[in-house]
């Protein structure tokens, strides 16, 4: 087997996860809202505003990305981005806040299934495609190690300045950087279209959409596809739901007690973060590991798939009970089941698909969870409103376990 070196393409591709993740506001993005004086049910529905969104122009962006370059299409993503978070800053009510989800769920679109093309195009272009899940695992790794630093220094920044709004102006500076590095990528992950200006852009996307029906009528694509994605909806419409959790567990810790809620909760969720992400960029980094305990890798994303609802299952019932410190450490396992199976998830569709649309088919992929969080994301805070968090968490683990038969993948079959 053939391994990869760690040149110099590889520690940009490890750049910019680690810069992109340098969102400062994540940790804190519900808290800030909650703040703004918004409810759950209203939370709930800027949340699917920006799937919704994302769902919207998740196709389209793949076959922009395929037909008009990706390095265009990154710097485009990029540029929405930076005018999301002004927008953040200077907004302070429920209607003022849908512009800037759509902003950045049209960045996502954007940027998600773009910038995984570039990166499995490179290893095609090495010979080293046969290292999928680890380099991936790598770069990702990065990106969550990113995650880490954005929470300790928001953390920081929300300690000293007492307010959630700031942070936004700080996640412009990494978003700047990053785009300087993506304008350093070789030339030649621009893609096929790309690379050969003079090929006729209408014959160009009409042989990526009939490449992209033929994939799509392949029964393993599709449920690989359903498999990765329902599990990365479920996850991305349950994640910042541990934001009110470990406000909880800060007012009724004893320790810092002379310092106000918001002080106590924002050095909380910096260290509770750090670690968390920290754990993830390791996570990440020994996918293949994790691969290697299974004996296929649709076995491995089924385990996966149903451990990760069984952890949600287990710490709405924590919370219920009142066991604050066991629902919080139960949840931050949904987030290392994300990273140990995404890369597995990502390689096992991509080995599956024709690398000249492999931009449009990772978007469908991103654009499948996308469709899975708008829908739980305003069930979730509705049911939210209704019965309070632990209940509602428990209700969507009962939805995900019911529909978990129609996505698992078969166990026959070759990876």
């Amino acid at each position: 087997m053939n391994t990869f070196e760690k040149d110099r393409q590889y520690y940009k591709f490890c750049f910019y996860g680690f810069l992109k993740n340098l969102r400062f506001f994540e940790a804190f993005l519900l808290l800030f809202f909650l703040e703004s004086g918004l409810s759950f049910f209203q939370i709930g529905w800027l949340y699917a505003v920006r799937e919704i969104s994302r769902n919207l122009f998740e196709i389209p962006a793949g076959f922009i990305s395929d037909g008009i370059g990706r390095k265009k299409t990154m710097v485009t993503s990029f540029s929405v981005y930076i005018l999301g978070f002004l927008l953040f800053y200077f907004s302070g009510s429920f209607w003022l806040f849908v512009l800037p989800m759509i902003l950045m769920a049209v960045g996502d679109a954007f940027r998600s299934g773009t910038h995984k093309a570039m990166i499995f195009d490179y290893l095609k272009a090495k010979g080293w495609a046969d290292q999928k899940v680890t380099y991936y695992g790598h770069t990702r790794s990065w990106s969550q190690m990113g995650s880490a630093i954005s929470a300790l220094l928001a953390a920081t920044v929300v300690f000293l300045g007492d307010e959630y709004r700031i942070i936004f102006l700080f996640s412009i500076v990494p978003y700047i950087l990053d785009l300087i590095n993506l304008a350093t990528y070789p030339s030649y992950l621009n893609g096929t279209i790309a690379k050969n200006p003079g090929t006729n852009f209408r014959a160009s996307l009409k042989r990526i959409w009939q490449e992209f029906a033929y994939t799509f009528r392949n029964s393993i694509v599709l449920k690989a596809i359903g498999n990765q994605s329902f599990y990365t909806g479920f996850y991305k419409s349950l994640k910042d739901y541990i934001q009110p959790m470990l406000q909880a567990l800060a007012i009724a810790s004893p320790l810092l007690i002379t310092l106000p809620d918001k002080k106590r909760t924002s050095i909380l969720i910096g260290l509770f973060y750090f670690g968390m992400f920290f754990l993830n960029a390791v996570s990440s980094r020994n996918s293949k590991n994790f691969l290697l305990l299974f004996s296929s890798q649709r076995t491995a994303l089924n385990t996966s798939f149903l451990l990760g609802i069984g952890l949600a299952t287990v710490s709405s019932l924590f919370y219920l009970k009142g066991h604050l410190i066991a629902a919080v450490l139960c949840f931050a396992c949904i987030y290392f089941v994300e990273n140990l199976r995404k890369p597995i998830g990502i390689s096992f569709i991509a080995e599956n698909i024709p690398s000249g649309i492999m931009a449009s088919v990772l978007s469908v992929e991103s654009q499948v969870h996308s469709i899975t969080a708008a829908v739980l994301a305003p069930l979730t805070v509705w049911l939210a409103d209704l019965f309070g968090i632990g209940y509602a968490l428990l209700l969507i683990c009962g939805v995900a376990i019911l529909i978990s038969p129609l996505i698992v993948l078969p166990m026959r079959g070759k990876d």
